[in-house]
Order: structure tokens, then C-alpha cells, then sequence
């Protein structure tokens, strides 16, 4: 059967540059559409294709200096603490003289198309679907996908015939590299080829294979990106065989089964068009590894941050959407991404700290190793990066109820990101602190200086963390030996501090005053998932929740904030769960209006950098402002809130799919006076409901769908 393609969005825009392209994936491979009836461009990349630009060093041996770092905190000599790290690092290796970065994700290569007969009237489309991306004019469809099944990409010319060629990506890579390109015919191989001399475990190049098949009506070109070396006879070969449609049915099986787990209705409203491009975004650019920065694009050899991975925010946006819509099998790529850098994060737990456990750096890459930190950017004193990362696995499990994969691999990473804390915290007087510590991305007061104590998110982070161990021991049934240390742990966690202005201060430390002039808001981590108790059981603890999540937002909406749009969701996100409905529309607002370009795919500023990181956060905020749901504890109840910060904005609307912690799918339909629902659940649960009309308590039996309306 022939999968229909109809374009989600309609643009005429016509982009030379990759950038403004429009993107298909697979998540191992990505295509940039881009170009003109002129000549086509089809810039590619691979999930892997980072070049070997930094050889990776071992992290810095400055856990001998940890009694010195903490003195120098206590003395208020914040850069000294982070210039301390630096010099220690210099001293062991020349290399940290200068900043090291993770190496650069690049592009693969630029196929392009030359049509016999170029026109006017050109009109370009994505249909979110199939993930075809349909370009015409004048009589000529040009459709293009990357295959789920075949590992691929497809493009299909009719109308026109034209020249096919494959060379480098525009620019100058920071390092040599050797191309050449080998005609078979019609078909091409480009080959690259890493220069100067590369370290054990380096990438060594790649190949970009492109078949072209000529008909009576038209032209079909099936082109894959391999990493590491081949001839280019077996890199042809390697190609799958097929007509277009017979690919795209194939692949369209796949895909279309994911992205169509939610559908959205708000009657038009362009949070519809936006939560759907998000999803697409996401579920294009993951595939056995998450999303980088730029999900599985690239068109440079100097991507900012140099894509990767970023987990001191980043990717926990871009990942935020993926159960809550259905999808947790876009979860499991982060945590093979993780397995394969376990024995670096240990490394750097040893080394940094004289710990035993793990510490997950701000930046992954080709490696788990700390070597990315500067005198200001003193990211060796983050440490929280691991306990922040096991609340993913306690988000996959609370979103699919996994037993296997809670015992089998939550359970072993959460307990070395336990141990590393049990060790690094300090108990004074019966009290936990936090030193070094760092707030992402901040300085506090905006004195410049990011070396600090007791970040909230740090006491947040562990506080989740402990929890999550006690919980997922009492559901296996586990008497673990540790228990007893994670509870004194927790009991010494200090208490939140709310500062002079009633807000929720960002550290707990009264030294460090709030800086709210900043795109992080890290000590809002709770309300990105489920909450935490503490602000359920002191209602000023909320309500100074509340005021910052405003005064944070206050500088988002002013014309000084230029940054970081996956922040804005993020904020966003907090606000939704703490029922501010206005705020949370507030955010959503600024985000579409200044982060998405014609092509429906985000940037990180306003209309600067493609960026991914907005394409899981919009969505998660939609979804936060229709749902919210807790951590389901040992009694197994599901607490689920229905539209909890609905905007007035979306008087009617509908959404089926989306996944509560439990797991229970809802169904949810809605007007000005009335709200229909269905809760299904895999297995008997009981929901405490609540919603605009009230709050019930109801019990679903396994696999019967629970209809509710008020």
C-alpha cells in the first residue's frame, strides 16, 4: 500500500543554507533539504560522525586538593577555588592550558541535484507523518525521507530528470581531512578520510554511498552515511534495493506508529502545528543515541558546544516529551549512551574526588571523561550531573512500569549515583552540605563567579535520587544493605531557603544571592517531573516556588533575554506544575513567537542556532499544562491532575494518547463547561483524579478503559 504524503506546513521559502532547511531522519541518519529549483541540496550526517578533533586526557587528579578547594569556598574566594582546579590540571598536563572541548558531531556530505528543468513557483513541506519532505514547482515533486527500515535515505524526482553529484560540506574543518569521490556510473561514493595522527578509539573516516536510477518519469537516489572504513564497491553494495514506495511503506510502518501514539486538538491554535514539529524533531533525531544539540543534523565542521550532548539541561529538554507522548522507546538510546561511558564516569568520580561511584560530566561526546572546564565555566565542581540523569530511569520506569529494566539497570546506575554522593557530602552537626558545588549555569548576584555551596538543585537532585532508591528496593523487595546510609543521607538533606523576597532561592547557602537575570532555573528541577514532597507539606515552601518561577520569568519576557529557548520551557514546565496557568501560557507564547523559523525546527536564541532542545521542551510544556501526574509510590496509586494550567486561550480541545505516571494512557476532551476522559491502565491501579470539577478516586481494572466526565 502506498503511504499517502501530505505536508504538515506549507512554506515557500528558499534556503541555501542549511540551517533553514528542512530536516527527515531516522536518528541514526539525518538529511537538510535545502536549495532551490536551481540545484537541490541534501546535506547529510550521521549520529556518530564526530571527527577527532581533542584527544580525550584523563580528568584532572585534584581529589588531593579537596580539603583546599573547600577552605578556599569557606574564605569566599569562589575564583580561586575554580583557578585552583585549573592550575592543578595544567600541572598534571599541558593540554588543559586551554579549554578542551568534546569533538565536533559534522556534516557527512552535500548530494545535489541539478533539475534539466528548474521553474518557478517553488513550495516546500514536511509531512510529519512519513517524515517525507516534498519540495515542487512547476509540474516537478522532489520527496525525500530517510528510511527507518533500510537505514537510508530515499529521494524521489518526478517531472524532470538532472545530474546528480556528492561532495564535502561547505567550510574548513579544524583538522585535515582527506576526500575523495569515486563515479561508478551514475552512482558516487564520497569517502573522508581523518587526518594526522589519531588516538586509540578514534573514528578513522566514512563513506557517503549514492545509488541514482533513472526511469521513462522519473529519478530515484537511495544514498547511505557508514562510519569507519570501506571501498567504495562494498559501500555500494551495502544499499538497500526497492523501489519508492515499496521504502517509504516500509518505513512509514515505523514511523508512523510514533508519531501518531498522540494526536493534539486545540482548533487550530499554532500550538498544535508547534507540538507537532517538536514531536516529529525528536522522534527524526534519536536513534542509538538521543538527540545531540542539533539531533542528527549537521552542516558545519564547528557546531556550537559542538552538539554532543549537553546534560546539565539540554538533553533533559529534548527528552522531556517522549513518555509523557507515548513514546519510551526513545528513551533507552540515553541510557546505551550511558553504559558505553560507565567506566569514564568512574574514573572521574576516582580521580576528581577520591570517590567511589560516578560523576557524569556537563558534555558527552565520544567519551564520559571531565576535561571540559575554565576559570569561570568550573564544571569539575558541578557533581550532580549522574543524580540527575537517574531521574530518567526513574521516569522510564514510573512511565512504562518496566520490573526488568528496574531491577536490571535503574537499579545499578542509581546505586553508583548514590554511592559517589554518600561519600562526597559532608555531615556537619547533622547536616549535609554540598562543597564544591555549582548551580548550571549561573553566578550568584552576577558577580561572575560560578563556584559555590549548596546548590538547591544539588540537595534536589540527591533528595530524588535517595528516594527513588528507597522506593525501588521496597517495589523488588529488596533489603539492600545501603538502605540504612540513604536514609541518613536523606534525614541530613538541608531544608529549602526561601530568600528576603519570599522566592525560592537558588542556593541554600545565604551567601549566594539569586541571579534571576538567567536562562537556567535548575532549582526548579522538581517541577519538571513529579514534584517533591516537601513543597506538597509547607505551603509557604510552594508559594515561594511560585515567586520565583515569576521573577525568573519576568526577565524572559523582557527584551534583555536573548538565550537558551529550552530554558523558557523548562520555566514553563515548572509553571504548569505549580497551576500557574498564565505564566505557563506566557512562556509557550514568547517560545513560538521567537524560536521557531519557517522551517519548524527550533533554535537555541531567537532565530540563532539550530537547536533540538526546544523541539522536546515545547511539546513537555503543552503536555504539563493538560497533565500532571506524581510519583507513584510503593501503594502503587496514581495521583493524575486534568488540566491543570489550562489557558483560556484553549477554551475546547482534545488530546488522546498521553501517558501518566503509573502507567495510565489518558484520552482527555474538553469545553468551557464540560471535560470527557478515558483512563486506561495496564494493570488494576487506583487514580486519585483531580481536575477543574473536583477530585475522585477511581479504580481501573487491567486493560479496560475508564470513561469519567464532569
Amino acid at each position: 500500500m502506498q503511504s499517502p504524503v501530505n505536508p504538515s506546513f506549507r512554506d515557500s521559502t528558499i534556503a541555501e543554507d542549511w540551517e533553514h532547511a528542512l530536516i527527515s531522519g531516522n536518528g541514526r541518519q539525518g538529511v537538510l533539504c535545502h536549495g532551490s529549483p536551481s540545484v537541490l541540496r541534501f546535506t547529510l550526517a550521521r549520529e556518530d560522525l564526530f571527527q577527532p578533533v581533542t584527544e580525550p586526557l584523563e580528568p584532572p587528579h585534584t581529589a588531593p586538593a579537596l580539603p583546599r578547594l573547600r577552605e578556599l569556598l569557606d574564605a569566599d574566594r569562589f575564583r580561586d577555588t575554580a583557578r585552583a582546579v585549573c592550575d592543578l590540571a595544567v600541572q598534571e598536563h599541558p593540554g588543559y592550558a586551554e579549554t578542551r572541548w568534546i569533538d565536533p558531531l559534522i556534516g557527512a556530505g552535500i548530494l545535489t541535484f541539478t533539475p534539466a528543468t528548474p521553474g518557478t513557483g517553488y513550495q516546500r513541506g514536511t509531512d510529519f507523518a512519513t517524515g517525507v519532505v516534498r519540495q515542487t514547482w512547476d509540474g516537478v515533486t522532489v520527496d525525500a525521507f530517510v528510511s527507518r527500515a533500510a537505514d537510508a535515505l530515499v529521494i524521489r524526482i518526478t517531472g524532470t530528470d538532472g545530474t546528480a553529484g556528492i561532495g564535502p560540506i561547505d567550510g574548513t574543518p579544524e583538522q585535515p581531512i582527506d576526500y575523495t569521490v569515486d563515479r561508478h556510473g551514475d552512482d558516487l561514493v564520497l569517502t573522508g578520510r581523518f587526518g594526522g595522527t589519531l588516538w586509540t578509539g578514534a573514528l578513522d573516516g566514512w563513506t557517503v554511498a549514492v545509488r541514482v536510477r533513472r526511469t521513462a518519469g522519473s529519478v530515484l537516489i537511495v544514498a547511505r552515511t557508514a562510519t569507519g572504513s570501506r571501498t567504495p564497491a562494498d559501500a555500494l553494495a551495502a544499499l538497500p534495493s526497492g523501489d519508492f514506495d515499496t521504502l517509504l511503506d516500509a518505513h512509514t510502518a515505523v514511523h508512523r506508529d510514533l508519531f501518531e501514539r498522540v494526536s493534539l486538538d486545540l482548533g487550530g491554535h499554532p500550538a498544535q502545528t508547534l507540538f507537532d514539529a517538536g514531536r516529529y524533531t525528536i522522534i527524526s533525531s534519536t536513534g542509538t543515541t538521543p538527540p545531540t544539540l542539533q539531533g542528527v543534523w549537521s552542516g558545519t565542521y564547528t557546531p556550537p558546544w559542538r552538539s554532543g550532548w549537553t546534560i546539565d539541561g539540554n538533553l533533559q529538554a529534548a527528552l522531556l516529551a517522549v513518555h509523557t507522548t507515548g513514546t519510551p522507546e526513545l528513551m533507552p538510546p540515553l541510557f546505551d549512551l550511558l553504559d558505553t561511558q560507565i567506566d569514564d564516569y568512574r574514573e572521574n568520580a576516582r580521580r576528581l574526588y577520591g570517590l567511589p561511584g560516578i560523576y557524569a560530566p556537563g558534555h558527552l561526546g565520544t567519551h564520559g571523561r571531565q576535561n571540559h572546564f575554565g576559570p569561570i565555566w568550573c564544571l569539575t565542581l558541578w557533581t550532580t550531573g549522574a543524580a540527575w540523569l537517574a531521574r530518567l530511569y526513574l521516569e522510564h520506569w514510573q512511565h512504562t512500569g518496566d520490573r526488568d529494566f528496574l531491577a536490571n539497570r535503574a537499579l545499578p546506575f542509581l546505586r553508583e549515583a548514590a554511592e559517589f554522593h554518600l561519600g562526597f557530602a559532608e555531615i556537619h552537626g547533622g547536616r549535609a552540605r554540598f562543597s564544591p558545588s555549582y548551580s548550571p549555569e549561573n553566578d550568584p548576584g552576577q558577580t561572575g563567579d560560578q563556584a559555590c555551596v549548596d546548590a538547591t538543585l544539588d540537595v534536589q537532585a540527591v533528595a530524588a535520587l535517595l528516594r527513588g532508591l528507597l522506593t525501588i528496593t521496597s517495589v523488588l523487595q529488596i533489603d539492600d544493605p545501603d538502605a540504612v546510609r540513604w536514609r541518613a543521607l536523606l534525614a541530613a538533606l538541608p531544608p529549602y531557603r526561601i530568600n528576603d523576597a519570599g522566592e525560592l532561592a537558588e542556593w541554600i547557602d545565604p551567601r549566594f544571592p539569586d541571579n534571576h537575570e538567567h536562562r537556567h532555573c535548575s532549582h526548579l528541577y522538581p517541577f519538571y517531573y513529579g514534584g517533591d514532597p516537601a513543597f506538597d507539606e509547607d505551603p509557604a515552601l510552594r508559594a515561594a516556588a511560585v515567586r520565583a518561577v515569576r521573577a525568573r520569568l519576568r526577565w524572559w519576557l523582557s527584551e534583555a533575554s536573548d538565550e537558551m529557548g529550552y530554558g523558557l520551557a523548562l520555566l514553563g514546565v515548572a509553571a504548569a506544575h505549580l497551576g500557574l496557568a498564565d505564566e505557563a501560557y506566557a512562556a509557550l507564547t514568547r517560545i513560538g513567537e521567537a524560536y521557531w523559523r519557517p522551517n519548524m525546527v527550533p533554535t537555541h536564541n531567537r532565530d540563532h542556532m539550530f537547536n533540538v532542545d526546544l523541539a522536546g521542551g515545547y511539546p513537555a510544556l503543552v503536555t504539563a499544562m493538560l497533565l500532571r501526574s506524581r510519583d507513584v509510590g510503593i501503594d502503587g496509586v496514581a495521583h493524575i491532575d486534568l488540566l491543570p494550567a489550562l489557558p483560556s486561550a484553549w477554551p475546547s480541545g482534545s488530546v488522546r494518547g498521553l501517558v501518566a505516571r503509573g502507567p495510565v494512557t489518558i484520552d482527555l476532551t474538553w469545553t468551557p463547561t464540560t471535560l470527557n476522559a478515558v483512563l486506561t491502565s495496564p494493570v488494576d491501579r487506583v487514580v486519585e483524579l483531580s481536575h477543574p470539577q473536583g477530585t475522585t478516586k477511581i479504580h481501573l481494572a487491567a486493560g479496560i478503559p475508564h470513561s469519567i466526565s464532569a
